[in-house]
């Protein structure tokens, strides 16, 4: 009996050293928190701004109509690339033809009669032109004539001729005088005659610049039942079909758009970038652009337009012209042109792209979740002696005490102790630090709790291997 009460209390024993040894290691371990860590490092680091967006031309046209009527013929089909100047699309047009055709007519019959004009006009020149020389040859007959009678005159009175052939003199030079005065009318008539010719020259010369004027006119209206391209590029909608009727000057109506074109020669990816990383974009930055359809490849380009307004992001519409204040999440919108477009790409593709804003070398990094933020005063050692009595607080002391630091927690001799840090450029998972660290320092990266929580000196224990086995699974 005695003995199976030695057992037992030699059991109770144990039990006893046991506890107590376990009780002295949790005592020991009374304020160690368990931490993650790792190292300040030096590495190449990029600052990117990631965005989506579409895929869209530089330039495109919405080609509306310029005539009321109803489509007859459309010669191109969705996605067709088409050249500057070529025909797209036909309107009915028998009412702007026929009014072609016979101004055309009235043109042919208005040059007709120029050309009668112009040759009663080379008539009457030719005319006037004899007149002229018939009148100086008779003017010179009428002299001799003259010469003659004045001669016979002299002879007369000295009797050396007879009064029958003086006779025949003055009729002759009273014949050569009303010569001189018939060539002199026929000259009248032919000058008259001329001029009228001219006139009429004129005038069917006015009717042919009217006649020209107005089929340039009928034929414009003609033109405009017909659509032609206005730049080289690729035909992306097409919205009516041959039998309906478009009808010009109503904006954003179906009914007045016949189709679009777009210049895609320059290829750009419209995209949106948050109101918080668009003062980080400049003109000419790198970017990588991947587009959904085209998986698996990236494609180069450079941002060319950082637009000035911002958009709200549920409505789409600027904020400028919104009619109420709103506070929610803003984008702007950034354009980059694509350096080598593939063929297959087509306007409206969903696009994504990762804007490079920054680059370092071998700048010295942390991990982004080490990055704490701290107030002063949490950051003082707790005072010793117990509660001290009130006193009135000063202003600005309590006002310094809320003084927020950034920083990170350093490991140094086994305890966790804040150093603050100054930072640049911010990476996909790394941040630069540009003061208070050097290359190796080793830091503390994990929990989350344990950064938010954790004070200035406090002990910590380094369990590194939920990291790793994080990073396993």
């Amino acid at each position: 009996m005695k003995r199976k009460w030695k057992i037992w209390l030699i059991i109770i024993g144990v039990i006893v050293l046991a506890g107590g040894v376990i009780a002295g290691a949790n005592y020991s371990k009374r304020g160690i928190v368990e931490v993650q860590t790792g190292r300040a490092m030096r590495q190449d680091l990029s600052s990117i701004v990631t965005a989506s967006g579409e895929i869209k031309p530089k330039n495109y046209i919405n080609i509306g109509a310029n005539a009321q009527g109803v489509i007859t013929q459309i010669v191109v089909k969705e996605g067709d690339r088409v050249r500057k100047g070529e025909l797209l699309a036909m309107l009915e047009s028998v009412q702007p033809q026929a009014d072609v055709n016979a101004q055309k007519a009235t043109l042919d019959s208005a040059e007709a009669d120029t050309t009668s004009a112009e040759a009663s006009l080379r008539a009457a020149d030719e005319n006037f032109t004899s007149a002229l020389a018939t009148v100086d040859r008779s003017k010179a007959d009428l002299e001799q004539a003259k010469l003659d009678f004045a001669r016979g005159q002299q002879l007369l009175e000295d009797r050396l001729i007879a009064k029958q052939e003086f006779d025949t003199r003055r009729t002759t030079y009273e014949s050569r005088a009303a010569a001189v005065r018939e060539a002199e009318a026929r000259v009248a008539q032919a000058k008259a005659q001329q001029a009228q010719a001219a006139s009429q020259v004129i005038g069917t010369q006015k009717r042919i610049a009217q006649g020209k004027a107005m089929l340039t006119r009928f034929d414009d209206i003609l033109r405009k039942h017909n659509t032609y391209a206005p730049l080289d590029g690729v035909v992306t909608n097409l919205p009516v079909r041959v039998g309906e009727t478009v009808v010009p000057g109503i904006q954003n109506s179906s009914a007045s758009t016949i189709m679009t074109i777009a210049d895609m020669s320059l290829i750009t990816a419209e995209v949106k970038v948050d109101e918080t990383d668009i003062v980080n974009v400049a003109l000419g930055q790198a970017g990588d652009i991947t587009i959904d359809a085209i998986p698996n490849k990236i494609f180069k380009g450079h941002v060319t337009e950082i637009g000035n307004t911002a958009i709200l992001r549920s409505t789409g519409q600027a904020a400028s012209q919104s009619a109420i204040s709103s506070q929610e999440a803003k984008d702007f919108k950034v354009v980059l042109a694509l350096d080598n477009p593939p063929d297959e790409v087509r306007p409206g593709l969903s696009a994504t792209a990762k804007i490079t804003t920054a680059t370092r070398k071998t700048a010295l990094t942390i991990p982004i979740q080490a990055l704490t933020v701290r107030q002063k005063g949490d950051l003082e050692p707790e005072k010793k002696g117990g509660v001290q009595a009130a006193s009135k607080p000063d202003p600005a002391a309590e006002k310094a005490r809320k003084e927020e630091i950034q920083g990170v927690w350093v490991i140094a001799g086994g305890k966790a102790e804040f150093r603050k840090v100054d930072t640049g450029i911010t990476g996909a998972t790394d941040i630069e630090v540009l003061t208070g660290l050097k290359d190796g320092d080793e830091i503390v990266t994990g929990s989350y709790k344990a950064i938010r929580t954790i004070r200035n000196e406090t002990k910590v224990k380094v369990n590194n291997e939920i990291k790793v086995a994080a990073k396993t699974d």
